[in-house]
């Protein structure tokens, strides 16, 4: 009579070892960003919800005595659980920078402006233009990767307030690059708008420079690119036919003022560049802290006034004036 060889002990343990880890990054993820995850586009809830399924799933049945297995199939077990390695920490990569004050509190509609959230944006509109139908510019913004799109809020209301729809996407699983294709859903949204500002933060803002490059025009073209600590991808500098205002940080550790100087020759002549001193890349948003950032010499407060001045300013103009001809 012969005994059948059961699974490694090591495999066993590993494999319950890493199912536990994805439980912990869905806990940790939950306890720490809860806001961005149930505010946020409902990719990442999606998958931390089927992460805890899965893992649940892979530790009820690691308890039942499994036989051996050779060859390709004891090959195929390490292969599956190194990409649950992956796949936990893909989870825990992805967890979102969550919106703090004053963002949250610009959340709230008042007799300025009305906002209102949907899955897969965030609207401010000014008051008694709910849906756009007044026309004029309207602004349409990529935050950052991973940050929570409400994060924008308070920098971004001044727009509003001023008389522009203002339309903050919110990306699948935060990336931005994922979003490609939610100006079109915004300009679906308010079919009256005159005309667009495609604006962005970060690797938001290479997305945003992207699509205003591809701009062709059309009822409401895109006059105008607002860039957040940001430069586009490649050379638009013959290209890109709307106006450009750079916004930067000179404390920015993420996009340095050595990046910003060098897009310089990547943007259209004419391009106007505002340099915040002694801002950094967190700065031109609300959610706190991020690592590689510089040390600030202002206060987030004086940084975000100006920001949204120059942002106003650059967006009134085109509503003047129309854009590059």
């Amino acid at each position: 009579m012969t005994v059948e060889a059961r699974r490694p002990a090591w495999l066993t343990w590993t494999v319950r070892a890493v199912a536990a880890g994805g439980v912990a990054v869905v806990v940790w993820a939950c306890v720490t960003a809860w806001g961005a995850v149930v505010h946020g586009h409902p990719a990442y809830a999606v998958l931390l919800g089927l992460t805890v399924l899965g893992c649940a799933l892979v530790l009820g049945r690691s308890v039942r005595a499994r036989p051996a297995r050779h060859g390709w199939r004891a090959v195929l077990d390490v292969v599956l659980v190194l990409a649950g390695i992956g796949w936990v920490a893909a989870l825990a990569w992805c967890r979102p920078y969550a919106a703090v004050e004053p963002a949250l509190s610009a959340l709230v509609s008042d007799a300025e402006v009305t906002v209102t959230e949907f899955a897969t944006r965030v609207e401010l509109a000014p008051a008694g233009d709910v849906d756009g139908s007044a026309g004029g510019t309207a602004v349409f913004f990529q935050p950052g990767a991973k940050v929570d799109a409400r994060a924008y809020a308070a920098v971004l209301r001044p727009l509003a307030e001023a008389g522009h729809p203002v339309v903050i996407a919110k990306q699948p699983l935060g990336i931005a690059f994922l979003a490609t294709g939610a100006f079109d859903g915004a300009r679906a949204q308010l079919p009256d708008a005159e005309r667009w500002v495609l604006g962005g933060h970060s690797l938001g803002g290479v997305v945003a420079s992207t699509a205003a490059d591809d701009e062709d025009g059309g009822a409401a073209p895109v006059v105008g690119l607002l860039l957040y600590a940001s430069y586009p991808a490649g050379d638009v500098s013959a290209s890109l036919t709307a106006e450009v205002e750079s916004i930067s940080a000179s404390r920015d550790g993420l996009s340095t003022p050595d990046d910003i100087e060098a897009s310089r020759a990547n943007l259209p002549e004419g391009s106007t560049f505002t340099v915040v001193d002694g801002a950094v890349h967190a700065f031109f948003a609300d959610y706190g802290p991020q690592p590689g950032d510089g040390t600030p010499t202002i206060s987030h407060d004086e940084a975000r006034t100006q920001i949204s001045a120059v942002s106003t300013r650059f967006v009134d103009s085109l509503s003047l004036f129309g854009g590059r001809s």
